[in-house]
């Protein structure tokens, strides 16, 4: 070893010595993320790209006692560390050129730990989880397991749990979080007036029973299956899968048990004697965009699907990113090509063709209302009746004679050879062209064939026509297994070698004999064995109500993934949510029941800045509701929302002609009018290449999404401040205080606690007081103005208010709907 490299060497050790005082290294949490970033690329699961045939990735490897790579013991003499340390550019690890460079901090930590003796462990994710027992805190804070784990985070970094949040910001964020709508007056000021020790836990109770859970729970999982009312790419075409949204909605409200929301919606079909419900559940695995445009190769467009399916499931389920693994082995995690053309495998034994541009794709089921079957079981009972009557009169008309040719007879003389070929077919079963050339052509002197055929005929043409008005909905089947090849480079067309059915062989064996099928693979992806499934799904559920999950990186659980802010309390949960048969409500109900979500978000400027995204959970959760809350929000307040539950999607409020570039104005936007404006968002009608104008950050519905996105734009300002819902919203709401509301305080007030919840300060009714008074006499000198504004939407405006007052009024509401604490929980 040079003098420089040995200066260097001592002074890296000066810095682990100081690191050390801070702990033992943890090769999962300390030592893996660095290698990881700067050495699997070339040292990794990749075997095509991989370096001098060395792996860091596994300690069979990287630990063999024939090489002097890793040394445990002895960081002096081990290569890993000469190289990160040496000042030789031709002999630095990683190299020049690849552009990474380690910190002093991170070579720090390479030396500490090969020194302590470089005990290696795989990867946190990839081992099923343990459930640890709650620390034992003496504190009277703690309500559930979860904050005692919360508890000694904050304990280990210097902080206090904050005291429980105001009692109308409590039920505001709870409220929010399990419908996706804010508190009336009326359960505000129940709960603020409860004095009963469970009286939050009777709101919850409420809340998680209410048909609206379902439809906030649903939104998410709506994200992460890509779901829309449109194929996607250029042509776009509308295709119906709104009877599966349904599904899931009603799922969620059910409380199905999350391994039976898997099974059924990977595998419904395979299901012993599978019902219509179970069927359409796999509609999951239909959500993928559908290539309708001219010169489309089918096979290339089968195979994407097929690609975009097993994607889907290894992000929503196993928190995996999978879709490298279509062209090489995984860089990172420890996932092989022949893994992914496994799973690929098991999805290729469809009799999806990858051919047509419609909407609706085979295979799909027909789903019918109960009305609906109800006048189809008629109209076959009254079918049958007609043909048996007409295959009877036809015996006596058309005599089968023996000796003779079948139907031969005088009076068939004017008919050609295929209508009397076609009278041995049963009535019931003739086309409507075969019934309808059979009354043209029938001259014989029966009074009674000709109306019965035009019966017939009329029956089954309303048969037919209830027929095209029952939704079809794409759904899952299995057919004759493809023989399946890994595809070289991902090209559809550039076979590999040959695979079987399989699952991702470094995790846990399937437990299904013989070959594998998407029901065996539902099967193993909720084995309790399955060390990520609990935890990507406890994970995302916590994200929807502290807006990041105890793992940041949803979409990652791999290698490259962030480790948890609270390991141990992710392990708790995801082992109790299994033993608890999988049941969402109750691991619901243990989240927002916990202190650490009760908690008050008012910590401070200095507490925002050194946590801003709260990883160390010292305070509630508060961020900016998504933009369908927000709007649907504006709804409830107003009294336009309307409650229904499922059906066909709507089109609410939108710019004219919104859709006219994408589609090579083609196709034209035409919102509902009535009760279609004021459904709730879930029902909003999405155009995949254009997503509804009102949700900003949300999924495009292109891929699978399980993370939000939550930015801050002027944009967003622009539209709950101009767009017609938000207007017409104020409007409707100023009209109601107006004509309840005697005096300006009066309406002031009750307009600011109907939008925020508490009673306005004396300041801010100063405010809005001396704002009202400015916009009257703005539009006193302006009424064309007035009434502009009154025309927005579609709700008709009292004639009977002052339209000046009634304007001004409209501004004022307006602005309370868009106050931060209104757009925030």
């Amino acid at each position: 070893m040079n003098i420089s490299c040995m200066r260097y060497f001592l002074w890296i050790s000066c810095i682990s010595a100081s690191f050390s005082q801070g702990g033992e290294i943890r090769f999962a949490r300390d030592v893996l993320p660095i290698l990881s970033d700067n050495c699997f690329k070339c040292h990794g699961p990749d075997e095509a790209q991989r370096q001098v045939d060395l792996r860091l990735d596994v300690a069979e490897d990287a630990l063999r006692t024939d090489s002097p790579v890793i040394l445990p013991g002895n960081s002096s003499e081990s290569e890993l560390i000469l190289r990160v340390l040496t000042k030789d550019e031709d002999q630095r690890m990683p190299p020049i050129d690849s552009r990474l460079q380690l910190t002093e901090r991170q070579r720090a930590i390479l030396t500490q730990w090969v020194d302590e003796g470089a005990h290696w462990q795989e990867h946190w994710a990839f081992t099923p989880p343990v459930q640890p027992c709650p620390p034992v805190i003496d504190s009277t804070w703690t309500r559930n397991p979860i904050d005692s784990f919360v508890l000694q985070k904050m304990a280990e970094n210097g902080l206090s749990p904050l005291p429980e949040a105001e009692r109308f910001r409590l039920l505001r964020r709870v409220t929010f979080d399990l419908t996706g709508l804010p508190p009336t007056a009326d359960q505000i000021c129940e709960f603020v007036n409860d004095t009963e020790p469970n009286a939050y836990l009777r709101v919850v109770d409420r809340l998680l029973m209410s048909p609206e859970y379902g439809q906030r729970m649903a939104w998410d999982w709506l994200e992460v299956a890509r779901y829309a009312d449109t194929n996607g790419y250029q042509g776009d075409q509308t295709r119906t899968m709104w009877p599966w949204r349904d599904w899931v909605v009603n799922a969620y409200n059910n409380n199905m048990p999350f391994d039976q929301f898997t099974i059924q919606q990977l595998a419904g079909d395979l299901l012993p004697s599978a019902t219509a419900e179970q069927i359409v559940a796999t509609g999951f695995n239909r959500n993928h965009m559908i290539n309708g445009e001219g010169g489309r190769i089918a096979e290339e467009n089968r195979v994407e699907y097929i690609f975009d399916q097993i994607e889907t499931v290894a992000t929503a389920w196993l928190g995996l990113t999978l879709t490298c693994s279509r062209c090489h082995d995984h860089k990172y995690d420890p996932i092989r090509q022949e893994d992914y053309y496994g799973l690929f495998a098991i999805f290729n034994n469809t009799p999806v063709t990858g051919r047509g541009g419609s909407g609706q794709t085979e295979p799909t089921i027909a789903l019918a209302s109960a009305d609906q079957q109800l006048k189809i079981n008629q109209l076959l009972d009254e079918i049958e009746r007609i043909a048996e009557l007409l295959d009877a009169l036809e015996l006596e008309l058309f005599p089968r004679e023996t000796g003779k040719q079948p139907l031969e007879s005088t009076i068939l003389a004017s008919f050609d050879k295929p209508l009397i070929a076609g009278l041995e077919i049963p009535a019931q079963k003739r086309s409507l062209e075969m019934l309808n050339s059979l009354v043209k052509e029938y001259q014989g002197p029966d009074t009674t064939y000709r109306p019965l055929l035009k019966q017939l005929i009329a029956a089954k043409e309303i048969r037919d026509a209830l027929d095209k008005s029952i939704p079809r909905v794409m759904v899952m089947q299995e057919s004759a297994a493809r023989e399946t090849h890994i595809l070289i480079r991902g090209a559809y067309d550039n076979l590999g070698a040959s695979v079987q059915p399989s699952t991702i062989r470094f995790m846990h064996p399937s437990r299904h004999n013989g070959s594998m099928d998407r029901l065996a693979l539902a099967n193993w992806i909720v084995d309790a064995s399955n060390p990520l499934t609990s935890r990507v799904t406890v994970n995302r559920i916590w994200q929807m109500f502290f807006g990041i999950g105890l793992v940041s990186t949803a979409q990652d659980f791999g290698v490259q993934g962030q480790s948890p802010s609270h390991a141990e309390l992710l392990d708790w949960l995801a082992v109790d949510f299994q033993r608890s048969g999988w049941d969402v409500k109750r691991l619901v109900k243990q989240i927002v029941t916990s202190a650490t979500y009760r908690q008050s978000a008012d910590a401070g400027e200095a507490a925002y800045q050194s946590d801003p995204e709260n990883r160390l959970l010292a305070r509630g959760p508060r961020f900016r509701l998504p933009a369908w809350m927000i709007r649907d929000q504006a709804l409830a307040i107003s009294g336009l929302l309307s409650s229904p539950l499922g059906g066909p999607a709507v089109n609410p409020y939108q710019p004219e002609g919104i859709w006219a570039e994408a589609t090579f104005d083609k196709i034209k936007y035409e919102r509902d009018v009535g009760e279609g404006l004021y459904r709730r968002s879930i029902h909003t009608f999405w155009r995949r290449i254009v997503g509804p104008t009102l949700f900003f950050d949300a999924a495009k519905r292109q891929t699978c999404e399980v993370k939000p996105l939550r930015t801050n734009t002027p944009l967003h300002a622009l539209v709950t401040l101009n767009d017609d819902t938000f207007l017409e919203a104020a409007r409707i709401t100023a009209q109601r205080v107006l004509a309840s509301h005697a005096t300006q305080e009066e309406r002031i007030r009750t307009i600011f606690t109907s939008t925020t919840g508490r009673e306005p300060s004396l300041s801010e009714m100063k405010v809005l007081s001396k704002q009202l008074d400015q916009l009257e006499d703005s539009y006193r000198d302006d009424p064309k103005a007035a009434a502009e504004l009154l025309a927005i939407g579609d709700a008709p405006s009292d004639i009977n208010i002052n339209q000046i007052e009634l304007a001004a009024y409209t501004c004022i509401c307006n602005l309370a709907l868009n106050l931060d604490e209104v757009l925030s929980k």
